[in-house]
């Protein structure tokens, strides 16, 4: 519960930067979604959106695909995100990164002295959704990667696929990369994890990276650059 709060104050600031006519707001279904999905979940949960009147609309975050959406939109048209067959703009996801890209060409231009990211290192936590597309993208610009993500058949697939390097989860916050991109769950910018950050600059598709407000202070003495989440990540909010 406290991260569904978490997660609906960094939307409402993330529509507020990006100057979207809507507010923010976030839903979240508490569960594994590799074994709690189902078609009727998300019916039902469709039409429990459709019962708050267009206050809120849902769409697709951590778990949830474009399929999944399709199910909601049996039960509610307050919902976004949708495929193209539908008259949607899709997964947002792609978009996200590309975005979460632009904004590391601005954090290197005023970090580094180079907007271009050739020969740049990038530690990127996470290869899901949004992770996976940006290690490509990075590739494609000449970037150095090193990758996690929880799950080992990503880690592998990623590996095969784009031909980049993999560690451990516990190992991504030792790597010597100039950017750390987190790009999997929050908070992950903490009292734990600061002193082993070497980084110059945190750049990442995440929500609410820094467990409290204070760590971005810290990490402004420390000298290290930080793109604000909820105005590097909105791509995808802008898109739907």
């Amino acid at each position: 519960i406290v991260d569904a709060l978490r997660l609906s104050r960094g939307m409402t600031v993330k529509a507020t930067a990006a100057g979207l006519n809507l507010g923010g707001g976030k839903g979240v279904i508490i569960g594994d979604p590799k074994t709690d999905k189902s078609e009727g979940l998300f019916r039902a949960y469709g039409r429990f959106i459709e019962s708050l009147k267009g206050r809120f609309i849902t769409g697709e975050d951590v778990g949830i695909d474009v399929n999944d959406v399709e199910y909601m939109f049996m039960g509610t048209r307050y919902v976004c995100g949708l495929s193209k067959a539908h008259g949607g703009g899709g997964d947002p996801a792609p978009v996200t990164a590309f975005g979460v890209l632009q904004g590391m060409r601005a954090c290197a231009d005023e970090r580094l002295g180079q907007s271009s990211l050739k020969g740049v290192t990038v530690a990127i936590q996470g290869l899901g959704s949004v992770g996976f597309p940006l290690a490509r993208l990075l590739k494609e610009e000449g970037a150095e990667i090193v990758a996690t993500d929880l799950n080992e058949e990503r880690r592998q697939h990623a590996a095969d696929a784009l031909g980049i390097k993999v560690v451990t989860p516990s190992e991504i916050y030792d790597v010597p990369a100039d950017i750390f991109a987190p790009c999997a769950l929050g908070a992950v910018v903490n009292d734990e994890t600061l002193d082993r950050m070497k980084f110059k600059i945190i750049a990442g598709a995440a929500n609410n990276q820094l467990a409290e407000n204070r760590h971005g202070v810290e990490l402004f003495e420390r000298n290290i650059l930080y793109a604000p989440d909820y105005v590097i990540n909105a791509g995808g909010m802008i898109n739907v």
